[in-house]
This record gives structure tokens, sequence and C-alpha cells, in this order.
């Protein structure tokens, strides 16, 4: 990097399902675009995030953790990671250090390997690692196997500070203006991100058997005369029993769902909510393309 020269790229997170990129992507940017879970799989599409530093302009993908899939909603995640490798400028690969290396790891190695993509070893969650002196022999299992431009320790969810992080991105970025607006942080339509912060909320408050089955379309998003924002959106399930646990006993549930959301979409719009939410059924859409493609999940 040059002095008084700006750079500006595309920087792709990948790694496996939960390994805390979407957690790393907010942090970044400082603000909650990505949605967070422990649910593995969370992410579906690619969200781009923009972080403006004094001398970068870095667009971020948060992109699906890559896994094997075993619906056509799957196949569509694994193809919208896979496909980001070759468009980026860096890639960077995210793993989690609290974790025993896997076979899920080695598979994205390989496909690091097919392209020529720069590529930087963020070892997340060091916070999780109760012996520290263990991490030289974590990140070194991995230089073995494959020649990282660098690697940088972080922890996503406690770090407040990413320079390092950040000035090793930079470095591998072209030089070239900025291509959005400086109070810019993501690409993605209010109405999309509304609707992924509805879908966080169902993850966080139900049982294991309903988080892969939900869908969240904003079919209504508007200013109203009062000046406050009316959002009429629906949650899809697969099955009439997961429409009734969304939902709750006398919809006690449905009404934790749609607070939590409407908080969270509050604090990024900066405007009062009115949210509108709505549960029906919709038998297999994982697999029914048609739905894929309603729901945004198409090439």
């Amino acid at each position: 990097m040059e002095k008084n020269k700006h750079y500006t790229g595309f920087a792709a997170m990948v790694g496996r399902p939960n390994v805390g990129k979407s957690t790393l992507t907010n942090a970044l940017i400082g603000e909650k675009i990505a949605i967070m879970s422990d649910r593995p799989q969370t992410t579906r599409n690619k969200i781009m995030c923009i972080l403006n530093t004094d001398n970068a302009q870095i667009m971020f993908l948060d992109t699906p953790g890559i896994h094997k899939p075993h619906h056509k909603l799957g196949q569509y995640m694994v193809r919208a990671a896979e496909s980001t490798l070759k468009e980026v400028d860096v890639i960077l690969f995210v793993v989690d250090v609290s974790e025993k290396r896997g076979s899920g790891e080695d598979y994205i190695i390989e496909q690091l390997k097919k392209v020529k993509t720069t590529v930087i070893l963020v070892a997340n969650k060091v916070d999780k690692l109760e012996d520290k002196s263990k991490l030289f022999g974590i990140i070194a299992n991995y230089v073995n196997d494959y020649n990282f431009a660098a690697v940088v320790p972080v922890s996503a969810l406690q770090d407040t500070d990413f320079k390092a992080l950040v000035d090793e991105i930079t470095k591998h970025l072209p030089e070239g203006p900025a291509y959005y607006d400086e109070d810019m942080i993501t690409d993605q339509p209010e109405r999309v991100i509304a609707a992924e912060m509805i879908r966080e909320k169902v993850l966080t408050n139900t049982r294991d058997e309903i988080p892969h089955s939900v869908a969240v379309e904003v079919e209504e998003f508007k200013v109203r005369t009062n000046n406050d924002i009316y959002i009429r959106a629906t949650i899809f399930v697969e099955r009439e029993s997961q429409k009734g646990i969304v939902i709750g006993a006398k919809g006690s549930l449905l009404k934790k769902i749609g607070l939590e959301a409407r908080s969270d979409i509050e604090a990024l719009l900066g405007d009062k909510v009115f949210l509108d939410l709505w549960v029906k059924v919709k038998p297999d859409w994982r697999n029914k393309d048609k739905a894929l493609k309603q729901f945004g999940y198409s090439s």
C-alpha cells in the first residue's frame, strides 16, 4: 500500500457453517446486516456489506457455509458460495479454532486450490480456546496444506479493533476510486434485510425441526402518513405442525418473534416500525424451483 492512494475491491467470507462469518462481517462494518444464529447454514444468500476506511472501500460478501447439500435450497447455497471464489479480489477463509478441523475444511481447501485468488486465513473464536498455546499448532495444521497470503487470529464476538485484518485485506486490493457512497453499508434493499432479520428471530426462538424449513417474504413495505414504516411479512414453513410451533400458544411465540425483529429493524432504519406477521404453509418449498425463485434463492 502507498500513501495518498485509494484501494477498492471485494473480499469474500468462506468457511463451513457456523464458524462466525456473519458475526465477523457485522463486527467489521459496525452494523448488524448479516443475520446471526448458532444454527448452521443461517446465511442463504451472498450479502454484501461495505466498509470505508481512510484509504480503501472494501465490499465484504458474507456467503452461505459450504456444506453437503440435501435439497435444492442447499445446492443453491453451495453454488452461491463456491461461485464467489472466482469473483473477488481476496478470500477470507474463516475457521473456528475451538473446533477440530474436519472434512468440511478439507473440502474448502481443495476448492481454494482451484482458483488464483489471494486467500487470508482468519482464525476465529480465539476467545473460546482454553489453551491459547495450542493456537500455533492449529494454524500450522492449515498452513501446511495451503500457502495463505497471511494468517490473522480474531475473536469476531469480542474484538473491537480489526485493523490488522483490514490492513492485510487492503494490501491485496487494486487501486481505484470508491464504488459506493460513504453512507451506504449494504447493497441489499431494506425489505430484504427486514426479511432476514425476521428469519433470524424465528431461528433463535424455535426448535431444531424448524430453522431450515423457514423462509420469509416481505409483501408490503411502505412509509405511512404518520411517518412510521408498515411492514407486512409472511413466514413460510413446510408443515402444519411447524406453523403451530412458530405461532405458539395463543400466538405468544409469533408475538415474541415480532417484537424482537421490530427492535432490530427500527435500529437499522432509525424509524418506528409497525410489523404485521403472518404464517403460512408451503409444503416442501426447499425442493421446488418456483418457490426458491419466489424467495430469492435462484441463480
